[in-house]
């Protein structure tokens, strides 16, 4: 019987080879094929072909041209072997590499198939194992190794923190907290997302201890841009540590060209991280920050390495010749010139002159005061910093020599006092002034002054000018100019016009407030406080004021001038009128109101006023509102219902407007309704109603219907008395206050 033939670990590998070709060009095989491969990276196998197995089983979970379906079924087979190799003491570490990596991108599937299949704990405890084993191997590992630690470490992250949905549009597979059912038996969503907190701590600990390892650096920076894309809540944290991060640390020591090489690598990964961020999302909060950053980063950068902005080396040393020229020119003496100090000579001199060292007129009649104290320090320590030691000594000694000369001459003897010339030492004024007491002077000397003395002149006599203003006539201002109708009218509108400004500023009012006649007018700054205000302006403030004409007598003239005073009270009233018809279904209240002012003012003129001196507005501007905004009523408005229920006083103008309504068919229903409730509401108004719904009968056909309906039940016999031959004369009362 013949035995195996053992190939060696050449021809293995050979023949691996030609089954990953076969599995290349074919996916279907890779499931049958990893399982035969797995038996290989068994510690029983030579290192070669364990690396060779571990690199196949980490690009097999890995491929995304295996579907998602086979490649979890790959993933399933390889987790027992892959927990094997991690859990093995003194593994290779280039198999133990390709372990690491073959679980990061085991892990997320793993998650997805315990999800959907709680009853699998088996595997879930393996794959915990594994996360447990690698954690534990990030510390105290060569840079290789941590690499593929922060690798597993993201995809940790990914799939145990929430997603916005982002990874399903690129690669058809989001992992994330959202998969998961609640209350399922082994995956905690709050415990695997605060896993997955401190897990990015630790990643992030690299960048906030800003590490000088290029390579740790740029492995965690190449793996945030994901993290940041994807998962909102992990977003503001790593943007945070990145602008926090100074990848140009390493700039401050002794620049080597490793040095420079490894400052470079991390500050242009630093920048193409944030600038990939920045454009993927523009809108960001945080991107002005970010191309701040970045800004500065370039900066920094450039003034580090740019060769173009550093000095020039220092030349070599000088050849003989050159160093012969400039020692022949250090050697030689230099020249200090001698400076001249004349003297004074005799007579008095001033302080100035005292120290001035030139003879030029123009620098000796320069005021050295004009120039500000700081320019003239500066200067002065500049000029004493460039003078030669020998020079200043010169003007030192000359200056010297100035002051021992004037010390040595004689002194200046003042001229002889003239005692008939010279002041007493004593002034009039001095209030303090005790004279000494000399001997006194005996009658001749008195005698003798008297007669040099001059004459005595008589006193001027002062003008009496307390008398003479006394007696000024009165002032008197001059009168005023009188005012022009037209001046007084354009006035009138601009005081109008400031009075209604703050209207739209003011807000509505936030309580009921008191209604009635006597109510306040302004009991808080709000919108209708100001309307009554400016309603009881137009009203009562020029009550009893507005004849068209009015007699003036101007002062210091016996003529009278009969001037015509503008109306502020009628200019008011148009601007009220105005704002109720530019929204008249919100303002009908307004209206109201002011009609209501209106009626009370009219009362009170008939009492107090006759007939030559009142003038009445309420007909007036109830007739005018009523014409203003009936042409805009449709069918379904309650306005003019309101409207006549309200105000104080109906007649039969008012009620003929009504009527006018029924000539449109489309607003015969609003008319009669509304006289229906006047004559339901309003009992002093009845007939006055009931007399306008007759009218509207006889006059138009198409409104016969509804108002025959209301004229039977409010008054029966009317339509009888309209057949033809009997008296349909409809009276006309009165008007009626209700």
């Amino acid at each position: 019987m013949s035995t195996p033939v053992k190939l060696s670990t050449a021809d293995q590998l050979k023949q691996l080879q030609q089954a990953r070709g076969v599995v290349l060009k074919d996916p279907a095989y890779w499931s049958s094929v990893v399982a035969g491969i797995l038996p290989i990276v068994g510690p029983q196998n030579d290192v070669e072909l364990r690396r060779w197995g571990a690199d196949f089983i980490a690009e097999a979970v890995a491929t995304p041209a295996v579907p998602l379906r086979a490649r979890e079924d790959v993933c399933m087979k390889a987790l027992g072997t892959l927990r094997m190799l991690v859990e093995e003491q003194g593994l290779d570490t280039v198999v133990l590499k390709s372990v690491i990596l073959a679980a990061a991108s085991v892990y997320p599937l793993v998650v997805r198939w315990i999800a959907g299949n709680a009853h699998d704990r088996d595997s879930w405890e393996s794959i915990q194992a594994i996360k447990t084993r690698i954690l534990r191997i990030w510390e105290g590992a060569p840079p290789p190794l941590r690499i593929c630690c922060i690798k597993f470490g993201q995809r940790v992250v990914l799939a145990q923190t929430a997603s916005n949905g982002m990874d399903v549009k690129q690669s058809g597979l989001d992992v994330s907290l959202s998969i998961i059912p609640p209350n399922h038996p082994l995956l905690d969503p709050r415990q695997l997302e605060a896993e997955a907190t401190g897990l990015l701590d630790r990643m992030l600990g690299i960048l906030q201890d800003n590490s000088s390892d290029a390579l740790l650096v740029d492995a965690t920076l190449n793996t945030l841009s994901v993290l940041v894309r994807t998962r909102p809540t992990t977003s503001a944290r790593i943007l945070n540590t990145i602008l926090n991060f100074n990848p140009l640390k390493l700039a401050n020591s002794p620049m080597t060209p490793k040095t420079k090489v490894l400052v470079k690598s991390m500050e242009k990964t630093t920048r193409m991280l944030l600038i990939h961020l920045s454009k993927r999302d523009p809108h960001n909060p945080m991107t002005p920050r970010i191309q701040q950053y970045v800004e500065r980063l370039m900066r920094s950068r450039s003034e580090i390495f740019d060769e173009a902005n550093r000095k020039r080396a220092m030349p070599g040393p000088p050849d003989g010749t050159q160093a012969a020229v400039k020692r022949q020119k250090t050697g030689e003496p230099q020249v200090v010139a001698r400076i001249i100090v004349p003297p004074l000579g005799p007579g008095t001199h001033s302080l100035a002159a005292l120290f001035t060292l030139t003879d030029n007129l123009g620098l000796q009649g320069f005021d050295a005061t004009a120039v500000p104290a700081a320019l003239a320090a500066r200067v002065s320590v500049t000029a004493l910093a460039s003078v030669p030691s020998e020079l200043l000594g010169q003007a030192i000694a000359g200056i010297q020599n100035r002051m021992v000369e004037l010390a040595a001459a004689a002194p200046i003897q003042p001229p002889p006092l003239n005692a008939e010339t010279s002041p007493l030492d004593v002034e009039d004024d001095d209030d303090e002034y005790e004279p000494d007491f000399y001997a006194a002077e005996d009658t001749e000397q008195i005698l003798n002054k008297l007669d040099n003395a001059p004459a005595e002149q008589p006193p001027v006599q002062e003008p009496e000018t307390v008398n003479a203003l006394a007696t000024l006539g009165t002032f008197k201002l001059p009168p005023p100019p009188l005012l022009d109708p037209d001046v007084a009218a354009r006035l009138s509108q601009g005081a109008v016009t400031r009075v209604f400004a703050p209207l739209p500023t003011l807000e509505d009012s936030s309580r009921k407030h008191k209604s009635g006649i006597n109510r306040l007018a302004a009991s808080s700054f709000d919108r209708d406080s100001w309307l009554t205000v400016i309603i009881r302006i137009a009203t009562r403030g020029t009550a009893g004021l507005e004849d068209d004409a009015s007699t003036i007598k101007e002062e210091d003239s016996s003529a009278l001038t009969h001037k015509e005073n503008p109306s502020l009270s009628n200019s008011i009233r148009e601007a009220l009128f105005r704002h109720v018809m530019e929204d008249f279904r919100r303002r009908i209240d307004v209206a109201v109101a002011w009609l209501c002012e209106e009626w009370y003012a009219d009362q009170l003129a008939k009492r107090n006023l006759s007939e030559d001196n009142r003038s009445l507005h309420y007909e007036r501007w109830a007739v005018k509102l009523l014409d203003g905004f009936l042409p805009y009523l449709t069918p379904q408005d309650k306005v003019l219902t309101r409207f006549l229920a309200e105000i104080p006083e109906l007649s039969r103008e008012l009620l003929g407007k009504v009527k006018d309504l029924c000539r449109d068919p489309a607003t015969v229903s609003l008319a009669v309704t509304s006289l229906l409730y006047l004559v339901m509401m309003r009992p002093p108004a009845r007939e006055l109603a009931l007399d306008t719904v007759g009218e509207i009968w006889v006059e138009y056909e198409d409104a016969r219907p509804m108002a025959s309906k209301y004229l039977a039940k409010w008054r029966p016999g009317f339509i009888e008395s309209q057949a033809p031959g009997a008296d349909g004369a409809v009276p006309v009362p009165k008007p009626i206050a209700a």
